[in-house]
């Protein structure tokens, strides 16, 4: 059998084995010839005795060699299992010289690593390097006996590398969380950018959509608009964009009141006020024709303005009812205006006749709350009610041109009045109304105009077309000549009571009630005036609902919008 240790292969010399390779393998070398003696394996690295290196596990023997120190501590000397026998020293691996017991170097033998058939191919000549631990005695290096060999060369494959925790572990982890909370960041930007730019769209397609429907609205819009300078067509009045408020001046003082109409045209850019005379022919709630202070004095401020809506054709968007004390304040609080009065106004406080008027006549007069409601509320002798009014109309206009055109400034000046604004209308609504109609003013888009109504109170053809259509967008529809008769009643009785029964009497005999007041002394008889030849019949008929004798009957002129005027003397008897 043959013996891989010592058995010769080609030319029959003995292999020992010195080391392993990088790959595990067994590393042969052919035997020196000197050599008489087998060595065996000692996998402990124990020496046997007398120079023999016999197996022995427990190193039992007479003269016992240096115990197997595998970290080259012990004795001085290396690791060298395979020591030869002629004293000859063993291999150093790390081209080291041996330290033994007072035996000096010895020289090198020439190795040849063998070839074994059963092998791959002849690696090359390599010596067996075992790395050595430092001892207590040396400091890490073996540089001979002499101690003048050199450092050691060290190889990669020497040594087996642990993998050992990375101290930057961490840190790669928080770059990973740093890298996707940046990616995270970019894409939440990227949503964000795309919300934005969705929301900025959308509310750019409601602006413009606003804006057309606003030009639209307005009669603005190319080819629609209320006035094309290409066609020089103009937007009909009744498609125009209107604010009307009805506004009442109730002189708490003398009585009375005065009306007029103040109109903001959103699509002509002009204001303008229309005053309405008290003459004016309205429907009543109970389907009876009357007049319009008669109106505001029975049906208040809702029946007057729904009166006036079915008259006018208008709409009319809230009653705004200007005491002369409010009025007083509101000069105040504008700071004063100024006026182009037409006559002089007497102080109401005066104590003698011929003082100084209050009101002087000139261009630009600068008027004080009180001096302004003086001026509104003024009715010379023998003066129509329309002077009156028209005088109101210039204090309304003075007003508007010093009111702020600020609407949040214009309802702090509304509430400062103190007044009760009747619903609809709010404080609100008020002063953003009146900023417009000032803003209008001070640009010189303002005008005051008067209603033209006939003696009867019915409106003319040229209010239909000059106002009503214009100015208001609407459709005249006074109360039909054909439907009850209008009949005034003037009580000279000196009974006050007569008013109220003959109200009763003519209401229920079809015709339509007016008062026409209380005389200042009593008269003897009765009397049934009528204007039109055509309306004797009808006075003819009043007279007999009366109880009146038919001779009271008589033509004459009649003031007002009646049809037939009664005068109510002591004749007259209720009961009959």
């Amino acid at each position: 059998m043959n013996d891989g240790y010592d058995a010769g292969y080609g030319d029959g010399g003995p292999y020992e084995l010195v080391g392993y390779d990088e790959y595990g393998r067994p590393v042969y070398r052919q035997a020196d010839g000197r050599q008489t003696q087998a060595q065996q394996y000692d996998p402990y690295g124990q020496q046997g005795q007398h120079q023999g290196y016999g197996y022995d596990p427990y190193a039992t023997g007479g003269h016992q060699q240096p115990a197997y120190d595998p970290y080259g501590n012990g004795g001085g000397y290396g690791y060298d299992a395979y020591q030869q026998q002629q004293q000859q020293p063993a291999p150093d691996p790390y081209g080291q010289g041996a330290q033994g017991d007072g035996a000096g170097q010895q020289p090198r033998v020439t190795e040849q690593t063998a070839y074994i058939p059963e092998q791959p191919a002849p690696a090359p000549e390599r010596t067996a390097h075992i790395p050595r631990q430092a001892g207590p005695a040396d400091d890490g290096f073996d540089d001979g006996a002499d101690g003048a060999g050199s450092a050691p060369e060290y190889r990669t494959e020497q040594f087996a590398f642990v993998e050992e925790p990375d101290g930057d572990s961490e840190d790669v982890i928080d770059w990973l969380k740093f890298t996707e909370n940046r990616t995270e960041r970019r894409e939440e930007a990227r949503r964000r950018a795309r919300s934005r730019i969705v929301a900025l769209t959308v509310v750019l397609a409601l602006l413009v959509a606003g804006g057309v429907g606003y030009l639209w609205y307005a009669g603005k819009l190319p080819g629609v608009s209320g006035s094309d300078a290409d066609t020089g067509t103009t937007t009909a009045a009744g498609a125009q964009k209107r604010d009307v408020l009805v506004v009442h001046l109730h002189d708490t003082e003398n009585g009375g009141t005065s009306t007029a109409l103040l109109v903001d045209n959103a699509t002509t850019k002009q204001g303008t006020t229309v005053l309405l005379p008290n003459s004016l022919a309205l429907t009543a709630e109970d389907g009876t024709t009357t007049t319009l202070a008669k109106s505001v004095e029975d049906d208040g401020s809702e029946g007057t303005r729904t009166a006036l809506d079915t008259v006018l054709g208008t709409d009319i968007e809230g009653t705004w009812r200007l005491d002369t004390p409010f009025l007083l304040t509101l000069v105040d609080l504008v700071g004063n205006i100024e006026v182009d009065t037409d006559t002089d106004v007497p102080d109401p406080d005066a104590r003698k006749k011929g003082e100084a008027p209050l009101v002087r006549k000139g261009k630009g007069q600068t008027l004080s709350g009180k001096m302004a409601v003086a001026y509104a509320t003024h009715r010379g002798p023998g003066e129509d009610q329309n002077a009156q009014l028209e005088r109101f109309g210039q204090v309304l206009h003075g007003v508007l041109r010093k009111m702020t055109s600020e609407p949040d400034a214009a309802t702090v000046t509304v509430q400062t009045l103190g007044q009760i604004i009747e619903p609809p209308l709010t404080d609100a609504d008020l002063g953003a109304f009146l900023a417009g109609l000032s803003d209008l003013a001070k640009g010189g888009d303002h005008r005051t105009t008067l209603l033209p109504v006939e003696e009867d109170g019915t409106l003319t053809a040229e209010a239909s077309d000059g106002v009503v259509k214009d100015v208001l967008g609407g459709t005249a529809k006074s109360p039909d000549r054909d439907a009850a008769v209008t009949v005034s009643v003037r009580n000279a009785t000196g009974d006050e009571d007569n008013t109220e029964k003959a109200r009763v009497v003519l209401l229920n005999g079809g015709f339509t009630f007016l008062e026409g007041g209380t005389a200042g002394s009593a008269e003897a008889a009765s009397e049934v005036v009528y204007a039109d030849p055509a309306e004797k019949e009808n006075a003819t008929e009043v007279a007999k609902t009366l109880g009146l004798p038919a001779d009271a009957v008589t033509k004459g002129e009649i003031s007002g919008n009646a049809r037939v005027a009664v005068v109510l003397g002591q004749d007259y008897d209720p009961g009959s």
